[in-house]
């Protein structure tokens, strides 16, 4: 809602203006403690400016709180069989084949990943965060094997199925992606050189601000170009379809989890504060390729992805 985002840009200013934000930090404990705190103080501010703007913007800053929620997804459940997991990964691949948006990506990610392969003249390396079985993974070198663009794509997660699973479908498509088992938080990779770009699709929201913060962090340590956050954008519209879409393959654990997400997606002025208490000022852009929020920050000095290239 335009009033809620209003509020929220308001609330962030506020607390710049305290010098209360971006937050200091002198290590990803320091930075995972302050980020969540000032997450805390954002939303607490944020009502307090939606007070002062008058009922209308009260009444969406109510609503929205009713809205959240920090419930887990059920697939997040550690005692969940991976094998129930891997089930629900492969539902959200098939709504996302068919809602065209594995290929939406490729598209919005491939000017990033011409750039930085013309600043480093070579094949660019790609890292794909909490990947699932692979979807957009694969998804992303099928199409950059069809334009003849190179790339090096390697899916990651710390589910050890969904890690064969996309093993199995890369043989199966023939298709040149590596699957390594990586924790997000340190992305230790004894077997690989350092990755160009790091990227989280459609999980940002199964992290805390904190630990978000943390994964730039170690992106921008780990010497990548760039990190970009894909994610469903936060708005009563989508909330409200989701549960629609996802209910239509009639399996009761996603149409669930798909209502628990649109409730925990991150706002635009929520990203905006994440990535500039990671990254610092003039790194980040925050836009809307719907019906998802897309965060861009480069660590090269190169430009973020934004505005119309985002629409």
């Amino acid at each position: 809602m335009l009033q809620l985002r209003t509020a929220g840009y308001k609330a962030l200013d506020n607390l710049r203006s305290r010098n209360l934000f971006p937050p200091r930090w002198k290590n990803t404990q320091e930075l995972e403690e302050a980020t969540d705190r000032l997450m805390r103080q954002f939303l607490a501010e944020r009502l307090a400016v939606s007070e002062e703007l008058g009922a209308g913007f009260l009444l969406g800053e109510l609503l929205e709180r009713a809205l959240r929620t920090d419930e887990p997804e059920i697939m997040d459940d550690g005692k969940l069989p991976e094998s129930e997991k891997l089930e629900l990964v492969k539902a959200l691949d098939r709504q996302n084949d068919a809602m065209g948006l594995y290929y939406r990506y490729a598209s919005l990610l491939f000017p990033l990943i011409g750039d930085i392969a013309a600043r480093k003249r070579r094949t660019p390396r790609l890292l794909e965060l909490a990947s699932g079985s692979g979807g957009l993974a694969l998804a992303l070198a099928s199409e950059a094997q069809r334009q003849g663009i190179p790339l090096s794509v390697t899916g990651s997660d710390i589910v050890p199925r969904y890690m064969e699973e996309g093993k199995r479908r890369a043989a199966e498509k023939k298709l040149p992606v590596t699957f390594r088992t990586l924790n997000a938080f340190t992305m230790e990779d004894p077997d690989s050189e350092p990755y160009d770009i790091v990227l989280i699709s459609q999980s940002l929201h199964h992290f805390t601000p904190g630990q978000l913060a943390v994964i730039i962090a170690k992106a921008k340590e780990r010497n990548a170009s760039a990190f970009v956050g894909i994610d469903g954008y936060r708005d009563l519209l989508l909330g409200l379809g989701m549960p629609l879409v996802a209910g239509l393959q009639r399996i009761g654990a996603f149409a669930q989890d798909s209502i628990t997400s649109a409730r925990r997606f991150y706002s635009e002025p929520e990203l905006h504060l994440i990535a500039e208490s990671a990254a610092g000022a003039g790194r980040h852009a925050v836009g809307c390729s719907w019906p998802m929020s897309v965060l861009s920050i480069r660590f090269d000095g190169g430009k973020p992805l934004a505005g119309e290239r985002l629409r």
